[in-house]
């Protein structure tokens, strides 16, 4: 089975005086269709700059400076902005972080919902606003017939959140990037957009990736993880193999950090206090070609301080660090 998400090697850099600085770093990853992977890691690790990448929404200054992006086979990366409008919305989608400013403020969210209809899918007014309701019901909106008039304003947190993600898969995209999708959800209403999503995923073979600081949903809905820190992935894998073999000293880190995931260490007890990570990633400007994390990592001694990290590992797992598993320098 193809990928539907191919990216190979990605760099993004952002100009700055008085040179450039690299803020993804040969990133690479692919999705298959039906397919979850999750992008997992501390804020300032790379995960919505990795989408805003992908969608071609770069803010002003970053640019990709290497690699490729291949979305079933199409390198968007070298696409310009006419041929990626008629790409977004349609055969690409995003649920975008924040829902209190991703929405127009002018328009009722119905009219939102159904200009990706009428723009991509040809629908007249009348049936765009029939698939909007539909859509406003399938993400768990009470009264959508009512609701689909309302300006973003006159709804909540949650509702605004629930109407982005109505937005994203109204035209059923083959590539869903979802960044952090259910933050302003309670977990009934979250349950129930990880369940459409599944459905979504059975029906058409969307290809999801998942950007999210909950690793209980990453346990939940994915199949694959990559995590990343600084701008580079440290390590990936099967979602199983990933929360329950961890090698790299960080991504056991966040685990242990976790009440209910910390247990399946081996070294973790019910009674020990949940872990704490020292430190704070490392900003633009001030990350070398070392390992990022070695500053804060407990193991970090001899060549981690001398040359960067080798990547290794066994099949689909694969793990950048001197020391996987926490092993003495």
């Amino acid at each position: 089975m193809s990928a539907i998400l191919d990216i190979k090697n990605l760099t993004v850099t952002l100009q700055q005086s008085p040179g450039v600085v690299p803020v993804l770093e040969n990133l690479s990853f692919s999705v298959k269709a039906g397919k979850t992977i999750a992008l997992v890691g501390e804020s300032g690790c790379g995960k919505s700059m990795t989408a805003l990448a992908i969608m071609g929404l770069l803010p002003d200054g970053f640019q990709i400076a290497g690699g490729s992006i291949a979305l079933e086979g199409q390198d968007v990366a070298k696409l310009p902005g006419d041929a990626l409008r008629q790409l977004r919305g349609n055969r690409m989608s995003m649920i975008f972080q924040e829902p209190m400013t991703a929405l127009n403020p002018v328009y009722t969210v119905g009219d939102q919902i159904s200009e990706a209809l009428r723009l991509h899918q040809g629908l007249s007014r009348q049936t765009a606003r029939e698939r909007a309701i539909a859509m406003l019901r399938a993400v768990q909106i009470p009264a959508p017939e009512r609701r689909i008039d309302a300006y973003p304003h006159q709804l909540s947190g949650g509702m605004r959140q629930r109407v982005m993600i109505a937005m994203a898969l109204a035209c059923r995209p083959r590539l869903l990037i979802a960044d952090e999708p259910t933050t302003a959800l309670d977990v009934t209403v979250q349950a129930q957009i990880f369940d459409l999503l599944r459905e979504m995923q059975q029906d058409i073979g969307t290809a999801i990736v998942l950007i999210t600081h909950d690793l209980s949903a990453v346990a939940d809905i994915t199949d694959e993880v990559a995590v990343l820190y600084a701008g580079r992935c440290i390590e990936q894998g099967p979602t199983a193999t990933i929360l329950n073999q961890p090698q790299h000293p960080y991504t056991r880190g966040l685990i242990a950090s976790v009440p209910h995931l910390r247990l399946g260490l081996a070294a973790a007890q019910p009674s020990e206090a949940l872990e704490e990570i020292p430190g704070m990633v490392p900003g633009l400007g001030k990350r070398g070609p070392l390992c990022g994390f070695a500053p804060r990592c407990r193991y970090s001694a001899g060549p981690c301080l001398e040359a960067p990290p080798p990547t290794t590992g066994t099949g689909s797992h694969q793990v950048a660090c001197w020391h996987p598993q926490g092993e003495a320098a």
